[in-house]
């Protein structure tokens, strides 16, 4: 139960940063790290939406367990 907890502990704490600008670092395997910003854009059940500021707006979804197992952080400009 206690990983469960956990989960939802995030969930909790990126529901109040809804609307909130992001700089996201995301590994994409073989050493490579990815680095984007955008806006927290939703907060789901299972999963979390970052809508990127490219030239291209696209947004990438991640799940909860990303931030646990720190294959995404997620660090909140002002």
């Amino acid at each position: 139960m206690n990983g469960k907890s956990t989960l939802i502990n995030i969930k909790k704490s990126l529901e109040n940063h809804v609307g909130e600008k992001v700089t996201l670092k995301a590994n994409s395997g073989r050493k490579r790290i990815l680095i984007n910003k955008g806006i927290l854009e939703g907060v789901y059940q299972s999963i979390f939406v970052v809508r990127l500021d490219n030239d291209i707006q696209r947004t990438v979804t991640y799940s909860y367990s990303d931030v646990l197992t720190k294959t995404v952080q997620l660090d909140f400009v002002g």
